[in-house]
């Protein structure tokens, strides 16, 4: 395998290692500049300029993205795909976790619990939304930090709303979220690769701090999650559209919530903490996929005029409960049933024979005429008046199964 490396920090720690990892496992192996590219827009065929001149083929990239070069390098990434060189992050993952909303907002479509949040744009809202997330003490958070920076703990709620009415005057976006106070100082990073997690810390802060980061003086040590935890570290990852991922979680009372999701996670004090060679892990993953470049679904099955890619929630009341998939005439009509998510567990290519229950969501391909004619018609009148989640949605959104400064690419 034929690998790159995109990182403008080659000595970084996690840079290295990555490197040495693919040189010990015979791949071929360069670090490339981010900033070096040139998306190359004139030719029939994507391409890609590198330091002026045309780049040689590569098998596969790694994606060490910094923050403060988001957007180019999700559109560098993206050319990429274009050109059909697999990613194990994708742009559209990478674009989904940088955003801070954005991200908190697939996560609570999927069910997966994070602490209360709540975005406002005018001050006089602040009062009623800090309220909804329990009330002082409250967490405020810049959408465009990172690394702890731009985290503020209000202690009361006069002081959160002025610091909201202050931030908010200058243009900044902020987020509030409740004070998880059971896990004051301390966060779990898991460090997910494909479908597992490879290795997981506890940081603990020093002192008064409240922020468990790293570069803030935080304390590291090894952690073994218990199963609920693992599973939605990597439910969150995926859902992001990451298969390489630094997951951070606080431990609530009820179980574990996730804060944030990092598409360049840092290796350094992961694998000093766990003694695990998270960057081989990272390799293997990458040279197992390699075969399978990133298809936009999307894309690929709706050319053709009629059909498209849907997703079906089978209603209580529906004539399909209780009867296998080769008995509900959706392969009659056309449809094929590609996923079945029931409970928290998804099912790829269920068999003809499973049966149906209510409650299944289906992903299906197939015509969209005769997908729409599943639909409830009392459903598709609540859609028309704006309530509740769409049973089918043409062309889906897919999700599929996430010590430096910023400009070292890598968070931790």
């Amino acid at each position: 395998m034929k690998l790159a490396i995109l990182s403008r920090a080659p000595h970084s720690y996690s840079t290295r290692r990555l490197r040495e990892a693919a040189l010990e496992r015979g791949h071929k192996v360069k670090v490339l500049n981010t900033l070096r590219f040139a998306i190359d827009l004139s030719s029939s065929l994507p391409q890609l300029q590198y330091r002026g001149a045309p780049l040689s083929h590569y098998d596969a990239i790694l994606p060490r993205i910094g923050a403060s070069i988001t957007f180019f390098g999700i559109a560098l990434v993206r050319q990429f795909e274009q050109m059909r060189v697999y990613t194990p992050n994708t742009s559209h993952g990478i674009a989904n976790s940088r955003d801070k909303l954005r991200s908190l907002q697939l996560l609570s479509r999927h069910n997966v619990r994070i602490p209360s949040s709540t975005f406002v744009r005018d001050r006089h809202d602040a009062s009623a939304a800090i309220d909804r997330v329990g009330g002082a003490p409250v967490i405020i958070k810049l959408l465009e930090g990172t690394q702890g920076v731009g985290v503020i703990l209000a202690p009361d709620a006069k002081v959160a709303e002025a610091i909201i009415e202050t931030l908010h005057t200058t243009g900044t976006n902020v987020l509030l979220q409740r004070f998880v106070s059971e896990s004051r100082g301390r966060d779990i990073r898991a460090l997910v690769v494909g479908d597992r997690v490879v290795a997981a810390m506890r940081r603990t802060a020093q002192g008064d701090e409240f922020r468990s980061n790293v570069h803030r003086g935080g304390t590291t040590e090894a952690v073994q999650l218990d199963p609920e935890t693992e599973r939605t570290a990597v439910q969150a990852a995926q859902i992001m559209g990451l298969r390489i991922a630094g997951v951070d979680m606080l431990e609530g009372r009820d179980g574990p919530l996730i804060m944030e999701v990092n598409s360049s996670p840092g290796l350094e004090g992961i694998e000093g903490a766990t003694q695990l060679d998270v960057a081989g892990a990272i390799i293997q993953e990458i040279d197992s996929q390699v075969a399978f470049p990133d298809v936009d679904v999307r894309q690929r099955l709706t050319v053709s005029v009629g059909y498209g890619v849907a997703e079906l929630r089978i209603p209580d009341e529906s004539a399909l409960v209780g009867q296998s998939i080769e008995a509900s005439g959706l392969l009659e009509s056309d449809v094929s049933v590609l996923t079945l998510t029931r409970g928290g567990g998804t099912v790829p290519n269920p068999r003809k024979t499973r049966l149906l229950a209510a409650g299944d969501l289906l992903l299906c391909f197939g015509r969209l005429e005769s997908m729409r004619a599943l639909v409830p018609t009392s459903t598709r009148n609540l859609r028309a008046l704006g309530g509740g989640p769409p049973p089918v949605a043409a062309a889906a959104e897919l999700q599929t199964p996430r010590g430096m400064d910023v400009d070292s690419d890598e968070t931790t």
